[in-house]
């Protein structure tokens, strides 16, 4: 008798609290109409400062090599010395390819004679027209040997070409190189061809123009900004980071000490404006990186759970680029209790 009344009284006990709650504390069913906020959103054009970071370079490092190969005899400058326009950098050991210049030379002066006799010959009626044709084309081939062996001795030492420093020496005197092997990486610093070199994501690529306006900052000259432009955007994707790189070379005239390879921050100003929406946080849902999903409503009956691609995020709002070209309101509350295509009514 007492176990029924229990019963009877869990039972009473499990029907009056739910009589008791409210409707707004139940989460709708699936095929139920829920309650929903907006928030209506408009495309705007925004040109929004590009902040990138990089490194500097210079726009004519070349490496150095001989065209022979050879033993390096002598290495005349180290990293980092200040190299001048015809400076003598390296030389090879030159007695084999001066041995090959005494040879094309001797060769070239035995054609010259066996030509001279011949042509005295021909002239006689002694030789044929082609013995004397074929004296010539030995002349010739010697003569272009002789060519050759002197091209290439000029080039077996290296000068440098313009103004600048050694950025890295690649061998050591005394060790045996091959035809085009690294010896210097040089630059022409010392006229302030420097370059800033930044990468910069698809989205940021298509808003900037050659020519656009950049303000450049390192950590030395007692951060005092560097002004500059983009000189140069490249027209394809780097495989190794996905990003796009631009070049930003900075006014002539700047007195802040720049090496290769020092880091440097550029706030860029484009001039095309971008196309996108600003939604509040609060549309936003499963963001993750640069994507996310949103509920629209177009019809003010039905939510449609829409990708969207992130273009930056702030304090009052998120921006978005991509995804919302149908759309002209986001449901900010009660979305939590959405599906794709999930029946709504809006209140407010």
């Amino acid at each position: 008798m007492s176990i029924g009344r229990n019963l009877y009284c869990v039972f009473i006990a499990v029907v009056t609290a739910a009589c008791s709650s409210s409707p707004d504390d139940r989460i709708p069913g699936d095929n139920e109409t829920i309650p929903v906020e907006v928030a209506r959103i408009e495309q705007e054009v925004v040109n929004e400062p590009v902040y990138a970071s990089g490194t500097f370079t210079s726009d004519d490092e070349v490496i150095r090599s001989f065209k022979t190969g050879g033993v390096v005899q002598r290495l005349y400058v180290m990293e980092g010395d200040a190299i001048k326009t015809g400076q003598l950098l390296a030389t090879l050991d030159l007695t084999e390819i001066s041995a090959q210049v005494a040879q094309a030379r001797l060769a070239h002066e035995k054609a010259k004679r066996d030509y001279e006799r011949v042509k005295n010959l021909y002239r006689d009626s002694v030789v044929t027209l082609e013995m004397f044709e074929n004296a010539g084309t030995a002349l010739e081939f010697a003569n272009e040997q002789l060519t050759a062996a002197l091209f290439n001795q000029a080039y077996s030492e290296i000068r440098a070409t313009e103004n600048g420093f050694v950025l890295k020496k690649f061998v050591n005197e005394g060790q045996v190189v091959g035809p085009g092997t690294p010896v210097f990486m040089t630059n022409g610093a010392a006229d302030g061809h420097w370059i800033l070199k930044v990468a910069v994501s698809d989205g940021q690529w298509s808003t900037i123009s050659i020519g656009d306006a950049a303000v450049i900052l390192t950590d030395v000259g007692d951060d005092r900004p560097l002004m500059g432009h983009v000189s140069k955007k490249s027209e394809g994707v780097d495989p190794y980071s996905g990003t796009f790189t631009l070049n930003i070379t900075p006014v002539p005239g700047f007195k802040i000490p720049i090496a290769s390879g020092m880091f440097g921050k550029a706030t860029i100003t484009p001039s095309i404006g971008r196309k996108v929406w600003k939604v509040p946080y609060d549309a936003l849902l499963d963001g993750d990186g640069n994507k996310g999903f949103v509920f629209t409503s177009c019809n003010q009956k039905m939510a449609i759970r829409q990708l969207v691609s992130i273009a930056g995020l702030y304090r009052d709002f998120v921006m978005i680029d991509k995804g919302l070209e149908n759309c002209n309101a986001v449901i900010i509350s009660g979305n939590a209790y959405l599906k794709d295509r999930s029946p709504i009514r809006i209140i407010r």
